[in-house]
């Protein structure tokens, strides 16, 4: 009984501390930050009704094809690697599967103003452009000529990614995969300049910071490390998923096998807890 009085009295020091000071030091190790808003609530909203034959002439005619490649279309990259890594200081996306990816309204900012959508106003500003140029429009209804370059992009995009296209497409640009053997097109020299440091292999990031942290961090950065010169990506919310579950595959992919062990041992442990107090009762009970 006196064993039992002691173990209680352990067990309520314990909780009193965890419950006094394990919320004060997560809240100061991970901040509480609004959720992910994959409505993009600070972008006003595109509700024009595009013309996708229209839009393909927009998009020839604004000449979006000298910096990307549309290569579903039959349109290479007008770059090679190198010359758009010097150029730009990161490879220019091919966009054939953006519609997929993007959200509509952030597509749609994206177009016409590239500093906004991505959140990074504090880096590039008149004096500093961004390498991306805003669209201003062809003389026309400028929003009408964005809805019509989403709907041809809507038009040729794939109906179905599978996770890892996904994130090559979203994310390789600039980080590593070295655990599924992915590296980045971009040289790291030109984006280290264009970034301000060479941004992380990916491959344990999933372990690192966990899958709610990425939920918020991928879709706003700001809200984690703010100054950052890490873009928002603006990716939908179920395509976003599909990042995160690609990185639980590759850098994570014996999390289920683990959760089951940890189980088993807890088990083990009240099974082997039983036993010796049963052990020690048959030992002492003379005494």
């Amino acid at each position: 009984m006196r064993e039992l009085k002691i173990l209680s009295l352990v067990v309520a020091i314990t909780a009193v501390l965890y419950w006094g000071i394990e919320p004060f030091a997560h809240s100061q190790m991970n901040p509480a930050v609004a959720p992910a808003d994959f409505a993009f609530e600070d972008l006003e909203a595109n509700n024009k009704v595009g013309d996708a034959a229209a839009g393909a002439e927009t998009f020839m005619m604004a000449g979006c094809i000298a910096c990307h490649g549309v290569e579903s279309q039959g349109m290479d990259s007008p770059m090679d690697n190198e010359t758009a890594s010097l150029s730009f200081g990161v490879v220019s996306p091919d966009l054939g599967s953006a519609a997929y990816l993007y959200d509509r309204n952030f597509l749609a900012m994206l177009i016409k103003d590239p500093t906004r959508a991505l959140k990074v106003e504090h880096k590039f500003n008149d004096e500093n452009p961004h390498p991306m140029s805003a669209f201003y429009g062809l003389g026309g209804d400028i929003d009408q000529e964005v809805a019509d370059i989403i709907a041809y992009l809507e038009t040729i995009a794939p109906s179905k990614m599978s996770n890892k296209e996904v994130f090559e497409d979203a994310c390789l640009r600039c980080h590593d995969m070295k655990y599924d053997k992915l590296y980045m097109p971009t040289q790291a020299e030109p984006l280290t300049e264009y970034m301000g440091t060479l941004p992380p292999d990916l491959s344990i990031i999933i372990r690192a910071k966990g899958h709610n942290y990425l939920t918020t961090f991928i879709n706003n950065p700001q809200k984690h490390l703010e100054g950052t010169a890490m873009p928002r990506v603006g990716l939908k919310k179920d395509v976003q998923e599909q990042v995160i579950s690609y990185l639980e595959e590759i850098g994570d992919s014996k999390k289920d096998e683990r959760t089951k062990v940890g189980i088993y041992i807890i088990g083990f442990f009240i099974i082997l807890s039983v036993f010796a107090y049963l052990w020690k009762r048959k030992i002492w009970k003379d005494l």
